[in-house]
């Protein structure tokens, strides 16, 4: 049971702006940390079928990690959309007549100032990305195959779902792939003011370390981006194909 401890907490985090602030600001290090092994994971592609699919196995194979590590991405992903959205809404309630001009020289960037479009444009395409690959929604990948009927033929995967071979057909839609594109683009947008934003939700922010820290915004999102973008630009470019690998393990 949750103590008296326990629930007053709970009710500052969630009823006030301050707790609010630290919901989306945890939330958003959790996802940040997803978004980086996530990344890894799909990087396996380049290291040929036998390395994907024996990852995507040992995901699906435990269970009792795979299902906890989805409900509490799953909570993360809520309590920092909803914390957004709440947060936006006071911010506007306590400004209802906008400024004429630009009262502040220090100017949001593009990023801040479409933190809520773009994360909610990415929440879209996550949950398209999950329908297509995870849930595996033939009416929706568009190359007019039901990808749970690939399976390994050989090897220490044989039988097992052909992880590899779903990646590569379906990134060779170019429609799906650039919507891919630019979602990852939107995401990394969002975390390269995002990112800032923790550390001094967080208190972290001196002028010592601050402009350093929006450089590690800036050069963590891009990095992100590079990865990301990767697969289905290999994959479009015929570098990677379904039934070769990559040409540099060749």
């Amino acid at each position: 049971m949750i103590g008296a401890h326990g629930m007053k907490l709970a009710a500052q985090l969630f009823g006030t702006t301050l707790g609010r602030k630290y919901l989306m600001a945890l939330s958003g290090a959790g996802l940040f940390g997803f978004t980086v092994v996530h990344m890894l994971g799909n990087l396996q592609l380049f290291l040929g079928p036998e390395s994907l699919n024996r990852y995507a196995q040992f995901l699906q194979s435990n269970k009792e990690l795979l299902w906890p590590a989805r409900l509490g991405l799953l909570s993360m992903v809520a309590i920092h959309l909803w914390s957004a959205i709440k947060l936006t809404a006071e911010n506007k309630a306590a400004r209802p007549v906008q400024y004429i001009g630009d009262p502040n020289p220090v100017a949001a960037t593009f990023a801040s100032r479409t933190m809520l479009m773009s994360g909610l444009i990415v929440a879209a395409f996550a949950i398209y990305h999950i329908l297509h690959f995870t849930v595996q929604v033939p009416e929706i990948n568009f190359v007019s195959v039901d990808f749970k009927t690939f399976h390994v033929a050989e090897g220490a995967q044989k039988g097992f779902h052909d992880v590899y071979r779903m990646m590569v057909t379906g990134f060779q839609n170019p429609f799906v792939s650039g919507f891919y594109i630019l979602a990852v683009g939107l995401l990394c947008l969002h975390l390269s003011h995002g990112l800032s934003a923790l550390f001094q939700t967080l208190g972290l922010r001196n002028h010592a370390w601050w402009p350093l820290i929006q450089r590690f915004g800036i050069v963590a999102s891009l990095l992100l981006f590079l990865g990301y973008i990767t697969v289905p630009v290999a994959v479009l470019s015929g570098l990677v194909t379904a039934t070769t690998g990559c040409d540099c393990c060749k």
